[in-house]
C-alpha cells in the first residue's frame, strides 16, 4: 500500500474513484509546481532585466543596502521561478519564493495597512510554495529524475 494518502483506498467515500487519484495526483501536484513558477518568472522578467530597477522599493521597506536586496529579489523571482518549473532544486527554490511572499505579506498587511485583502493573493501563493518546501517537486521533476530531492 502506498503512503499517498491521496491513493489510498482506505477512508475514500467512493472507493472506485481511486484510479481516478491516483492519476490526478501528480498531474495536479505538477500543474501546481509548473504555474507558481511560471507566475515567479513572469513578476521576475522585468526586474531581471533591470536589476537594480527595484532599489528603492526595497529600500522603502527596509531592506538596506538596496544594491544588494534589488538584485536579490530578480534572481530569487526569476531564477527560483525557473527552478520551480522545472522541479529542479525545488526545495531551496521553493523556500527563497516563500520568503519573498512573506514579505510581500508583510508589506501589503503591516506596511500598507491593508490587511487580510492586499495580502490574500500572496497567502495563497505562499501555501503553494510551502507545500513545495514540505514535498518536493514531485513525480515528474528533475530532482526526481536524477534522484536527488534536496
Amino acid at each position: 500500500m502506498t503512503t499517498d494518502t491521496t491513493t489510498q483506498t482506505r477512508g475514500l467515500i467512493v472507493p472506485q474513484l481511486k484510479p481516478l487519484y491516483a492519476l490526478l495526483s501528480p498531474i495536479s501536484v505538477t500543474y501546481m509546481r509548473v504555474i507558481a513558477g511560471i507566475a515567479f518568472m513572469v513578476h521576475g522578467l522585468p526586474k531581471i532585466s533591470n536589476p537594480m530597477g527595484a532599489t528603492g522599493m526595497v529600500e522603502s521597506i527596509g531592506f538596506h543596502p538596496g544594491w544588494l536586496w534589488s538584485p536579490a529579489l530578480a534572481g530569487t523571482e526569476f531564477i527560483g521561478g525557473l527552478l520551480l518549473v522545472l522541479g529542479l532544486l525545488t526545495r531551496p527554490a521553493a523556500l527563497a519564493t516563500s520568503i519573498v511572499l512573506l514579505v510581500t505579506v508583510y508589506f501589503h498587511w503591516i506596511m500598507k495597512a491593508e490587511g487580510y485583502p492586499g495580502s490574500e493573493l500572496s497567502l495563497i501563493w505562499l501555501g503553494i510554495t510551502l507545500y513545495f518546501v514540505a514535498h518536493g517537486g514531485g513525480r515528474w521533476s528533475l530532482d526526481r529524475l536524477i534522484g536527488r530531492q534536496f
